[in-house]
């Protein structure tokens, strides 16, 4: 059956094809228009993916509407930036006040003292930084490891994503091929880019595996600056970490003289108030964030230990950028942190997030599909195979569910976002039960349509 369900799939996904590109015309139409100017027709790779780019022309609340005038649910939520919706009035209010103050002086203003007490309150890390992307967060949590031992080498988990700086281009999608044997996965550049002295600093290993871990330390012995990792894989679906995993990979790593790092990009402030720190109890040497944590304005915070954050303050380590604090962003991420992202935000998550497992895992069991669904505080994910712990269980993963799926959200309004099974959904204060609903509703019309083709004669 799984191998006639990928056929199958395969026709779906012409037929949604067709649709998604009957209706998205203004969309195709300026993204040729533009790509004399614009490489590839877009801003960023990562806002293209088969069969075309949309373009947004605003948003409300928990909804974005494209320049053809749909209105759809936003899950996209700008890859997890977007938990607090759109245009929240706390925001709004914040950026216009400050707007009209100044937006930029390259000097600190008392809004990131503010920012800087809550987020360790949250996070449970006293000293902090800030920059203007979740790719500057983990360069500085790196920069900052290799400071402090005055050793070269990073470990990191094949298949993870934690920017596009050199250090972390290395295994992020490697190819079956490239990959090598499991237990002692091979480095593997993101294209040509990196040169490969720059990746041979980078050990990869499988995520949750410590003995691994201890392997690379063991012999590599006084080499090992520190390691960065998801807490909550989210860069291939969502695998949350074995038992014991992330405590117990601390404490390694502290024995061997080297330190850990959390990229909470994407987790932090979306998976808990205090992200994967606080939803696991393990507080690691630093965390970094991003996404969430600026309301929708570009932002980026590097938290850690006295001992570490220390060698920014004795000029050690240059942490540095223009932009750094710049007073827009400061000013929303106080209005996220004091005025949205409240005790009630995450007991609205919990009911958003109950409906929708509940209901997709329902629909799973019904029509028979492959998979669970896994989710945390304000993400979660669809993962239409029975097992998903690695970046080699992901490599067996069909791309035709996710994109089925993707393809059947967005014609039924839901935006989600691309690369179906790699993503996952992202939900906001400002979204309703009747707005998971929906997506529900088009997973449903999928498993639907997938079991009228199963019955059709072949």
């Amino acid at each position: 059956m799984a191998g006639n369900d990928l056929e199958l799939l395969d026709g779906l996904i012409a037929d949604q094809e067709k649709v998604f590109l009957a209706r998205t015309g203004e969309s195709q139409r300026i993204r040729q228009e533009c790509a004399d100017v614009l490489p590839g027709g877009v801003a960023s790779n990562w806002q293209d993916a088969p069969p075309g780019a949309v373009w947004i022309d605003h948003g409300a609340g928990s909804h974005v509407f494209d320049v053809d005038g749909t209105d759809y649910v936003d899950m996209h939520g700008g890859f997890g930036v977007g938990i607090v919706g759109h245009a929240h009035p706390a925001v709004v209010a914040a950026v216009s006040d400050r707007v009209r103050k100044g937006t930029h002086f390259a000097q600190p203003t008392t809004d990131s003292v503010v920012v800087a007490r809550e987020l360790a309150r949250r996070f449970g890390l006293p000293m902090w930084r800030f920059n203007n992307s979740g790719t500057e967060s983990t360069m500085d949590a790196i920069h900052l490891m290799r400071t402090a031992t005055g050793r070269p080498r990073i470990i990191k988990i094949e298949g993870s994503y934690h920017g596009h700086h050199d250090s972390v281009q290395v295994s992020v999608y490697p190819s079956a091929d490239a990959a090598g044997p499991f237990a002692r996965p091979n480095s593997v550049p993101v294209g040509t880019a990196v040169p490969k002295p720059l990746v041979d600093l980078t050990v990869v290993v499988p995520f949750g595996d410590l003995a691994a871990v201890e392997r690379v330390l063991v012999e590599q012995r006084d080499q090992i600056a520190g390691m960065i990792i998801e807490p909550i894989m989210m860069n291939i679906g969502l695998i949350p970490p074995p038992p014991g995993y992330l405590e117990s990979l601390r404490d390694l790593l502290h024995r061997h003289g080297a330190y850990l790092a959390f990229d909470e990009v994407k987790t932090g402030l979306g998976v808990a108030p205090g992200g994967a720190i606080e939803w696991s109890g393990v507080v690691p040497d630093l965390v970094c964030l991003a996404k969430a944590l600026g309301g929708g304005v570009p932002c980026g915070a590097i938290g850690g230990t006295r001992e570490l954050m220390g060698l920014i303050a004795t000029g050690a380590y240059e942490q540095v950028g223009t932009f750094n604090g710049n007073p827009l962003t400061m000013a929303a991420a106080r209005a996220v942190l004091t005025e949205i992202l409240t005790p009630d935000a995450y007991t609205h998550f919990t009911t958003l997030r109950t409906t929708m497992v509940d209901g997709a895992t329902d629909i799973l069991h019904r029509y028979d599909l492959p998979g669970h669904v896994r989710a945390f505080g304000a993400k979660g994910a669809v993962i239409f195979h029975d097992r998903l712990a690695h970046y080699r269980d992901f490599l067996d993963y069909p791309d035709q569910w996710g994109n089925a799926h993707w393809l059947y959200q967005h014609n039924g309004g839901v935006f989600l976002p691309p690369w179906g099974k790699c993503e996952q959904w992202t939900v906001s204060v400002q979204h309703s039960v009747d707005d998971v609903r929906v997506f529900l509703t088009n997973l449903e019309r999928l498993a639907q349509d997938l079991a009228a083709a199963r019955e059709k004669p072949r």
